[in-house]
């Protein structure tokens, strides 16, 4: 008999942790609307500098960095998606001095930035 009202109060508990959940995740989901991934124009930037220690180590190859751009175009945010870890930290050192067009939001931007040894 027991048995059967722990399970009797399964749904209800499945019900309740799901909701819990959702509370728990809205604001993480507000923060994604504000800053939505689009195409600003650059404005100003300047290439990032070859790594010395990829240059001794004959590295070449694409880095791609996530920015989370703020309305006034300026750099709030690096963060490293993809590529060697030396070249993706050089290209997020890089990215966080570059500059967008102002826009009404913040926004998160894709960049790719290449490097070779020449």
């Amino acid at each position: 008999m027991k048995a059967n009202l722990v399970f009797g109060r399964l749904p209800w508990l499945c019900l309740l942790l799901a909701v819990s959940g959702l509370v728990v995740m809205q604001p993480q989901l507000l923060t994604a609307q504000r800053a939505t991934v689009s195409k600003r124009r650059l404005l100003d930037h300047p290439p990032a500098p070859y790594p010395s220690l990829a240059r001794s180590m004959a590295l070449q190859g694409t880095a791609k960095v996530e920015a989370l751009v703020a309305a006034d175009g300026s750099v709030k945010a690096v963060e490293i998606k993809g590529g060697h870890p030396v070249l993706a930290q050089a290209a997020a050192n890089a990215v966080h001095q570059w500059r967008w067009e102002p826009a009404p939001s913040e926004s998160r931007e894709i960049v790719e930035v290449k490097f070779s040894p020449e």
